[in-house]
Parts: structure tokens; sequence; C-alpha cells
């Protein structure tokens, strides 16, 4: 029996993944799951790019705004949520669109991999905390390479959440996170992914990212992170997103503000660079040229 269709549109931040999503939901009488690791947060609107409102109007969204930054959103909550809302989509007839850039996130759906949801150890969480203002970062990076090479590539050597979370799987359970994907993957998925990666000219990605964090900047990112840290006492894993970390570090006086808008575009740029790199791991994507108006008709024709 062949499986449900689940089409997925992916690609680097600022490649045009919103627009293209909501087109194609509009042709096939499909709806949206966002595959947005930040997008998920409420009250965090213009840092994540979040689609606004008259897109959300124009076609279907699931997994936007609704979780609370004060609480704890793992990748197993994700997975279990989309496969729900994708179960849903399918029984009323119509096509799921998963749209979005975390790559954990997609790797959960397309390989079925089954990430536990491991309770945080407080102790040990602020051990690493501490040993990371202690020894630097740099230290706790090494440690997680020796552990789990073959993650630790995938991951910034300043994604603090992502490094420690390697140290934590492997002390919660005694094997690395790249063990578990295997072991899971065996599992097999319930779904045949059609896989489109956006790309484009990296200098014309590079500007529009550049462009999008001016735009960011001018609707009030700053406002919106003040209003943050009024409205919620603690944030788990929301304040390490992009855009948000740097406003708080202009915040604390660590760097200025012209640093942190140049830190964010940078950081921006090398975690497009890192997301096409993930993507290239797809063996089955098909590449589109983002500026391609074409498309829908591209998409429609592989399916």
């Amino acid at each position: 029996m062949d499986k449900p269709k689940v089409i997925v549109i992916c690609g680097p931040t600022a490649s045009g993944k919103t627009s293209l999503g909501i087109k194609l939901a509009n042709r096939i009488n499909g709806e949206i799951i966002s595959c947005d690791s930040m997008q998920i947060y409420k009250d965090m609107d213009i840092g994540t790019a979040k689609p606004t409102l008259e897109e959300r109007n124009a076609a279907k969204h699931y997994l936007v705004d609704f979780v609370s930054p004060d609480k704890r959103y793992s990748v197993a909550d994700y997975k279990k949520d989309a496969e729900e809302t994708i179960d849903k989509i399918i029984s009323e007839g119509k096509t799921p669109i998963i749209v979005g850039g975390t790559g954990l996130y997609l790797n959960s759906l397309v390989y079925g991999i089954e990430y536990p949801n491991i309770e945080t150890d407080l102790k040990y969480r602020e051990e690493l905390e501490n040993r990371v203002l202690a020894e630097g970062l740099e230290k706790l990076y090494d440690e997680a390479a020796e552990i789990d090479p073959e993650a630790i590539k995938k991951i910034s050597p300043n994604d603090k959440k992502r490094i420690l979370r390697i140290l934590e799987i492997y002390h919660a359970t005694g094997k690395t996170k790249t063990e578990m994907e295997i072991e899971s993957k065996k599992n097999g998925v319930k779904y045949d992914y059609r896989i489109f990666v956006l790309n484009m000219e990296r200098e014309k990605l590079y500007d529009r990212i550049n462009k999008r964090v001016d735009i960011m900047i001018e609707n009030g990112l700053e406002e919106e992170v003040r209003k943050l840290i009024e409205k919620y006492t603690k944030f788990p894993t929301a304040m390490q997103g992009l855009g948000y970390k740097e406003i708080i570090e202009y915040f604390d006086n660590k760097i200025t503000r012209d640093e942190a808008i140049e830190k964010i575009k940078m950081e921006s740029r090398r975690y497009a660079k890192r997301q096409i790199t993930w993507f290239k791991s797809y063996k089955n994507a098909i590449w589109l040229d983002a500026e391609n108006e074409n498309n829908v008709d591209i998409i429609l024709e592989e399916l």
C-alpha cells in the first residue's frame, strides 16, 4: 500500500520558503506545517520572521505561535505534534506541506528519528553553564567533538544550546546523539516525503539576509526583546534564537548596538551556510532556484 505523500519545502533562511509554501498550498488544496524551531514561540514575531496574519490567512498554518517562550519544547515534542497534524490534514483529504529550515526537526520526520524526551538534569546543566563561564564554550565544544564527532560537524562553535545538548544526551543515556539517530532510523517512516530545497546564488542570499535583519531592526526587534524580558521570567531555549541573544548582549552592555546588528547578520549568514550543507544530505531532494517564478509548476511535475 502506498504511503501518503507529504511535501517538504526547505532551504536556508531568507530564501522564500513561506511564500512558495503558500502558493503551492493554494494550488493543491494543501495546508502548511511549520518546521521552524523559533516560529513556534508566542510573542516572538519580528526576530523569527514568522508568517504574518495575512500570510496565515492565505493558507492554513500549523505549529506556529503556540508555545510560551518560558516553556521548553523539544525535537521529540515537535515530531509528535507534526505527525499528529499530518494525519489530521490527510484525514481531511488535503495535502500536508512541511515548510521550514530547522534541520533537526526535518530529520525527525523524514528519517523517523526518535529523539528521546530526556528529562533535564538541572544539576548537570548548572555545572555545564558554570564551566562555560569559567573555561569558555570552546572547551565544551572540543569535549562534544570528542564524544560525538559526527554530530558536531553540523554545529557552530558558538551554538551553546546544541553543544550542551550533545553532552547532556551522553551524560543521561551513555549513548551519543548520532548512535541514537542510527538506531531509530531502522524503524522506517510513515509517509512518502517529497523534499524540495530552495537555493540561490550565495551573494544574493547573503544580501537578502542582511536586508532582512535591517528590516527586523526597523520593525522594532529591540522593543520586542524588551517586552519579552518584562513578560517572562525564564527562557529555557527561546532566547538562544538568532537575533534575540545578540540584542540581549547589547542590553547587557557586552556589545554596542551596531555590533549587535552586524553580529546578527554574520551569524545569520553562517546559519544559512550550515543549512545548505545540512540539506545536501537529503539524497533524493530536488533543488530549486529560489528566484524561479515557476517553482510551483516544477514541484507539481515532480509529484
